[in-house]
């Protein structure tokens, strides 16, 4: 497993560096000087003296090739460069925002794994019986149902006529109110798609031959589905169940738009409307980071839920 886990860690480096190339590039070759954009004045020009002074300041004046590679070395140092607009190190607002994200994140799986993973192992012992259907439904509408709409609609309902909770902003470090609502809109639509997964690999684990074999020496239909069937039902859920984690830690741009949550994902596109290059580059790199890291989480858990699997050298055929 140890070794499994180092070859991974490897394996990562050059797809984050690829992702670093890529983000540096793109952000670049977009038409429009960053000096020029946020040195620009009410009048509608910027100095010109100025912006060859700002450009001198940041490195801007150097090739491509140079600023990628003193941005990377720095990089490597823990040092994600300084924004345009406050001259702050990125990684000040990023933590913060990070933070906020994760707390949004981790409130919406739970959501999303409490609702989807009973609401499946029902739906499937029950196949086409009323409950079944009704789940189903259920999930294709939230499937179908843009996060914003939904989004609005909760504040509509909860905020604006029952006024159970507020509208929009993060209180006193993220506060249970102003969760409730976000988590709900992220979860739900996650829960979703997990419901129909959850359901349909029950129903191809517990039409399998060990299972029929448990069932007819004697066991309850209880230690059949909880003990036997839902560990190696739940792989393929872990495997959504992980990926949405990763999106959800990314920031949500659009939920966290909508109801103010200073996240990573608002950080963002405050970044991209800014043009401050640094602060959207370690955005970007610290959301890889993260995602790659849950990536290799998942597969970790792969060998807990079903013994068949081992990352460790295969011993060859006798």
């Amino acid at each position: 497993m140890l070794n499994y886990i180092l070859k991974r860690i490897i394996l990562l480096a050059p797809i984050l560096l690829l992702v670093s190339l890529i983000t540096f590039s793109i952000l670049y070759i977009i038409p429009g000087d960053p000096a020029e954009t946020i040195l620009t004045g009410p009048g509608g020009a910027a100095d010109p003296k100025a912006v060859e002074e700002f450009r001198v300041k940041m490195g801007l004046d150097r090739p491509l090739h140079i600023q990628y590679l003193k941005w990377l070395n720095n990089v490597l140092h823990g040092n994600f460069g300084y924004s345009y607009m406050t001259e702050q190190p990125v990684l000040d607002p990023i933590l913060p925002a990070f933070r906020a994200t994760l707390k949004l994140a981790v409130a919406s799986m739970i959501l999303s794994l409490l609702i989807s993973i009973p609401v499946g192992i029902i739906s499937a012992i029950k196949q086409y019986s009323l409950i079944d259907n009704l789940s189903m439904t259920g999930a294709l509408l939230g499937v179908s149902m843009p996060n914003f709409w939904q989004g609005l609609l909760l504040i509509l309902l909860f905020a604006v006529y029952l006024g159970w909770f507020p509208v929009a902003g993060y209180g006193e470090n993220g506060d249970f109110e102003h969760l409730v609502l976000p988590a709900i809109t992220l979860g739900t639509s996650s829960a979703a798609i997990t419901t129909r997964l959850m359901r349909s690999s029950m129903l191809e684990t517990i039409r399998q031959d060990y299972i029929q074999a448990a069932r007819a020496k004697g066991l309850s239909e209880r230690v059949v589905i909880g003990k036997h069937a839902l560990k190696n039902a739940l792989i393929p859920v872990v495997t959504v169940a992980g990926l949405n984690f990763g999106y959800l830690l990314d920031g949500s741009v659009v939920v966290e738009t909508i109801f103010a949550w200073p996240g990573i994902g608002k950080l963002m596109v405050g970044s991209i409307y800014m043009r401050d290059y640094p602060m959207i580059q370690g955005c970007i790199l610290f959301v890889a980071l993260v995602y790659v890291a849950v990536n290799l989480v998942v597969d970790i858990l792969y060998t807990f839920l079903d013994p068949r699997i081992r990352y460790e050298t295969k011993a060859k055929a006798k």
